[in-house]
């Protein structure tokens, strides 16, 4: 390992530390360390430097996987030629993380032997969890909300500089955005550690974003969710992600749904379930029972003599839309029958009337179960 500062300890953090950890450690030193703070230093603008070093190589997790495993050789065999090296026993190459970032640098971009920038890295992706009632999944709904995200610095327009002043050629590969190196038979190019593959470095940082090129802030959008979603759909609001570092692109922003259980339907894709409980006569004689709808509508449900408590009972077209399509899926009524718990004398004495009239063929399941009781017990 080289002698120069371990990056962790530049940035004053466990080398366990997390990607939050990391970047809010960075953000208290970078404020501490800038120039506009140390009244020009040159030790404060060193220490700046470091820190902001350190900062952008922990923060990229493959840069961290690299730095981790080899230290700072993975940055400087690059610049000093490399040596002769070969593969080595841990699967890498000199300062290569894997055999990946060598095929990767030879027939990449850039081709084999040739220079150019790197393309900027566009913003990272975010998620946002939202929770929608049954009805609003029915019917859509349109919707805003606040989230807090990098977008592009007002003060640089995103480029990172301070207004007024500009960018030069990378001093360590002199504006291509990679460095070459020799591993074994094979000469191959890698992305600058010094600018990051950008060819070029700011000489005044924005004061407002410390070069960054964007700032956190609260932002509001507008959401459009479609009728007919379902619980774990994902929406895509493309270029509403974090902004890109220095003008770079956006990424996109996933607006994940997750919708709220009905305190009477449920619900299997655009089939909707319902329990419904009717009295023992309506379901020993028939009828009519009413089940409102999702629609706003009141179903009416044709109840058979003689159904049985967990026969289901179809209403077609009376379920979810089709998401993004046409028609709608089914209601299902599943029928409970209800007992009475409360009989008055008339009731009760009308029923045993009845009782004294039944042969075993108004009931013939419960009958045929106690005749097999009867087989069994020989009696």
């Amino acid at each position: 390992m080289s002698t120069e500062l371990d990056y962790y300890a530049l940035l004053e953090v466990e080398r366990t530390a997390d990607a939050t950890a990391i970047k809010s450690a960075y953000r208290k030193l970078a404020m501490k360390y800038h120039p506009d703070k140390t009244g020009g230093c040159s030790d404060g603008e060193a220490r700046f430097k470091a820190v902001s070093e350190a900062y952008e190589c922990l923060k990229d997790p493959q840069k961290r996987a690299a730095y981790d495993r080899y230290g700072h050789e993975a940055y400087t065999n690059a610049q000093n030629g490399g040596g002769g090296g070969g593969f080595n026993g841990r699967g890498g190459a000199g300062g290569f993380s894997d055999l990946g970032d060598i095929f990767e640098t030879i027939f990449g971009q850039s081709g084999f032997g040739g220079g150019g920038r790197q393309a900027q890295r566009r913003g990272a992706d975010l998620r946002y969890d939202m929770e929608i009632t049954l009805d609003e999944a029915y019917h859509g709904k349109k919707t805003e909300i606040e989230i807090e995200v990098s977008a592009a610095c007002e003060s640089c327009d995103g480029s990172g500089a301070q207004p007024g002043t500009g960018v030069k050629n990378c001093g360590t590969c002199g504006g291509h955005g990679q460095v070459r190196a020799q591993q074994g038979f094979f000469v191959v190019e890698r992305t600058c550690p010094s600018c990051h593959g950008a060819g070029r470095v700011i000489e005044s940082p924005c004061r407002s974003c410390r070069g960054e090129g964007r700032v956190d802030k609260p932002k509001t959008l507008s959401v459009n969710i479609p009728a007919g979603v379902d619980d774990g759909t994902r929406i895509r609001l493309s270029g509403e992600g974090e902004a890109g570092a220095r003008g770079a692109p956006a990424g996109d922003l996933y607006i994940f749904l997750h919708v709220k259980r009905h305190s009477l339907f449920e619900r299997d894709g655009t089939t909707l379930f319902c329990r419904a409980p009717v009295s023992f006569t309506t379901a020993a004689l028939g009828g009519c029972i009413e089940v409102p709808g999702l629609d706003g509508q009141r179903h009416e449900i044709r109840i058979p003599s003689g159904i049985q408590s967990g026969k289901q009972i179809r209403q077609r077209g009376a379920g979810m839309p089709v998401l993004n399509g046409r028609g709608q899926g089914d209601l299902v009524i599943q029928v409970e029958v209800e007992t009475p718990t409360r009989l008055s004398a008339k009731q009760r004495e009308l029923l045993e009337a009845f009782r004294d009239t039944e042969t075993g063929e108004e009931c013939p399941q419960s009958t045929g179960f106690f005749s097999k009781l009867k087989e069994l017990w020989g009696d």
